[in-house]
């Protein structure tokens, strides 16, 4: 648990706080564009309108906003929406990390930081994730975007300088809702950005400043954790010692800080952490939390879990329980030292319990709600999209690939969704003729090359590692690959012999030739015959997130693999199977293969533990073996591809030219694709969108195309 700043020994910092001294903040001041530090040659503070580019977005710093545990604070914004960020800065500098240190932690930077529930709930439980990590492979920084401005909020340390003192019942409440979230931490299953699924995450990392404190208003405050150790830890300097995360240490450092926050100081007239075992520091006040933050610490006997610590706290006596431990106390009343009447208490209570309630379902059941209105922000149809500049504009796709599939998607009997996006706002407007081409190499996509060549105005591909640095882009909606394998009536069928899911692992052996025959892998004695599709696009995407771009696995993938169309496989599929001929394994793009059932589609895993299913049923719940699928009652579900939590799934972009040149065209195409209509309209041809769409928009006058003049 640290107390002081992150100590980079090789620097000579006269405040020994290189992340944030004065003579830092000075250099930023008089010589903005600088890289270093003029005092010690630390890495200087990014200085404003500085762009960050990640997978998920481009993002503007704004504002310093100070240094918190191993990084600096920004605030900023997405720069394709103007929403806010905040910005945290890691720092691998060059006499701390030699090269390949910094490589490593990068590499595994990225890997790890971030969780989201492997279930894929949103549930809201007070810990702080990164929307995005990126490392700047150029450099000697990494970065993690948070949507909002809520992890710029208070830290614990920042309270106890600014008020001093909790009051005993408000030490209560931090310890609630921190054992609560570390309760869930403890307990449940998350998903790691890489698709690794952490059973039991330890936080190791609980400190003053790890907890942010939201005063919601002047009586009631929440608790939020951040920072977790897993990737916050990745930037410490080799030097540095750190205990191994576990249980006990983490209850250990949470009644460490509700020690300090009870005293109002976390250091002595020495300046070292003040110690638990000096009885004459504690208040009088409250002898029953005395002795449970005892245990907490370990200096009695130390509680099992968060869970038994929480149990534990909730059956404290409380002796002023007119005062809820969730409210801040003013100072000056409860010193008045009036009485209450014991049934006015009472009422009390049981208003400030149901206050409670009816917070817990407002914040959760009412999530839909939240969904609904962010998809109802969106602005409506095509002809409401302003600014569309006049003329014609080409642009281009692979000619088998996922765009050019999504074209041929009829929202009605007789109109193409390309026709609807030709003249999106009606006749004598702005004009988009898209223009096919195949790539004879799809490693080097020729509608990027024509774009680069400005031989067409845009593109649109999900071929993101291409976009170079001359290039910009601007994300529509999410594709994905779908594996798939007979769905067939019988007793003995594959989905049931795999129990829905298979890993990249097994999917690799597979498609390079390890694993032949159904019955390595728990089916039916039958030979398996790996296909794949013709879409350039999905091979290049397979290749890359299965094979990992191994050019010995890709060569072996291509000795035995046969390409066809994957609706020629869907019609063989079934009946191969259930004739004992051949076991069929393909992929294919989602707008070919979630709406069939000759091919179930499997749950995929990174490794050999928990599976992520792309395709839920209309209750919500991810598609087992069981459902009777040729139903159509199937949706593909967003969060699960927002998230990133599917290990196959992928962006589509708007890909355009960064001189300027085409970008209003290219911004409204994409702005005109992000409407309402656009949106539903993606989802119906096959695609996944930016966002949830109630079920009372599908199918509505807002979903449906605007009748062409």
């Amino acid at each position: 648990m640290s107390l002081v700043e992150p100590r980079y020994q090789d620097y000579s910092c006269s405040q020994n706080a290189p992340l944030n001294c004065e003579q830092l903040k000075q250099t930023a001041e008089q010589f903005p564009k600088a890289k270093f530090c003029l005092e010690c040659g630390f890495p200087a503070i990014l200085p404003e309108k500085a762009e960050i580019k990640g997978s998920r977005g481009t993002y503007q710093v704004t504002k310093f906003l100070g240094s918190r545990g191993m990084g600096r604070l920004y605030s900023g914004i997405k720069i394709d929406d103007s929403q806010p960020v905040v910005i945290k800065e890691y720092l691998l500098p060059s006499r701390s990390f030699n090269t390949e240190e910094a490589s490593q932690r990068q590499e595994t930077f990225v890997r790890v930081a971030g969780v989201s529930p492997a279930d894929g709930k949103n549930q809201d439980f007070r810990l702080i994730a990164p929307y995005e990590a990126i490392a700047d492979r150029q450099g000697d920084r990494c970065y993690t975007i948070t949507k909002g401005n809520l992890e710029a909020s208070q830290t614990l340390s920042q309270y106890l300088r600014e008020k001093a003192a909790m009051k005993g019942e408000q030490v209560r409440e931090v310890l609630n809702q921190a054992l609560q979230t570390l309760q869930f931490l403890h307990s449940q299953k998350f998903r790691l950005p890489s698709g690794q699924v952490r059973q039991d995450l330890i936080h190791g990392n609980i400190s003053l400043d790890s907890l942010l404190i939201l005063q919601n208003n002047p009586q009631y405050f929440t608790i939020y954790l951040c920072d977790l150790a897993v990737w916050e830890r990745l930037f410490e300097p080799p030097v540095a010692q750190s205990s191994i995360p576990s249980v006990p240490i983490d209850l250990k450092d949470l009644g460490r800080v509700a020690f300090y926050l009870w005293v109002g100081r976390a250091v002595d007239s020495s300046s070292q952490p003040l110690d638990p075992r000096d009885t004459q520091q504690w208040p009088s006040s409250d002898p029953d939390l005395k002795q449970f933050i005892y245990r907490l610490i370990g200096l009695e006997t130390p509680f099992e879990s968060a869970e038994d610590a929480r149990q534990a706290l909730l059956q404290l006596k409380k002796e002023k329980q007119a005062d809820s431990a969730a409210t801040i106390v003013n100072t000056e009343q409860k010193e008045k030292g009036f009485r209450i009447p014991l049934i006015l208490l009472g009422l009390l209570v049981l208003l400030l319990l149901g206050g409670g309630v009816w917070y817990f379902f407002s914040k959760h059941i009412f999530k839909v709600n939240e969904d609904s209105s962010e998809f109802e922000q969106l602005v409506p149809i095509f002809t409401d999209v302003n600014g569309v500049p006049p003329g014609n504009f080409t642009y281009t796709g692979e000619e088998k690939g996922t765009w050019s599939n999504i074209l041929t998607f009829r929202p009605s009997s007789d109109t193409h969704l390309e026709k609807l996006l030709t003249q999106p706002k009606g006749q004598n407007t702005a004009k988009f003729n898209y223009k096919p081409v195949s790539s004879l190499n799809i490693k080097s996509s020729e509608p990027i090359e024509l774009l680069k060549k400005k031989q067409s105005n845009f593109t649109m591909t999900s071929l993101e590692d291409q976009v170079t640095g001359d290039l910009d882009k601007i994300k529509i909606a999410y594709d994905g690959l779908l594996v798939f394998v007979p769905f067939s009536k019988k007793d003995q069928n594959l989905p049931k012999a795999l129990d829905g899911h298979i890993s990249l692992e097994k999917l690799r052996q597979i498609y390079t030739g390890q694993v032949t025959n159904w019955d390595q892998l728990g089916g039916p004695h039958l030979p398996i015959k790996p296909l794949a599709p013709t879409e350039p696009e999905a091979v290049r995407q397979f290749q890359k997130m299965v094979l990992q771009d191994n050019e010995q696995q890709i060569a072996q993938y291509q000795k035995i693999v046969s390409q066809q169309l994957t609706e020629e496989t869907q019609q063989q599929i079934v009946t191969k199977f259930d004739e004992g001929e051949v076991g069929i394994i393909s992929y294919g793009i989602l707008s070919k293969t979630w709406n069939q059932c000759a091919g179930y589609p499997l749950a995929i895993s990174v490794d050999e533990k928990s599976a992520t299913q792309a395709l839920f049923r209309l209750n919500n719940q991810p598609i087992n073996p069981s459902d009777n699928i040729c139903d159509k009652r199937n949706r593909l579900d967003v969060e699960t591809f927002v998230n990133k939590l599917y290990p196959l799934g992928y962006p589509l972009f708007v890909i355009y030219r960064k001189d300027n040149s085409i970008k209003p065209a290219a911004y409204k195409f994409a702005e005109i694709l992000k409407t309402r209509q656009g949106q539903c309209l993606l989802s119906e041809a096959g695609l996944v969108p930016l966002q949830y769409i109630p079920n009372n928009y599908l199918n509505s006058n807002d979903c449906k195309p605007v009748p062409q003049p």
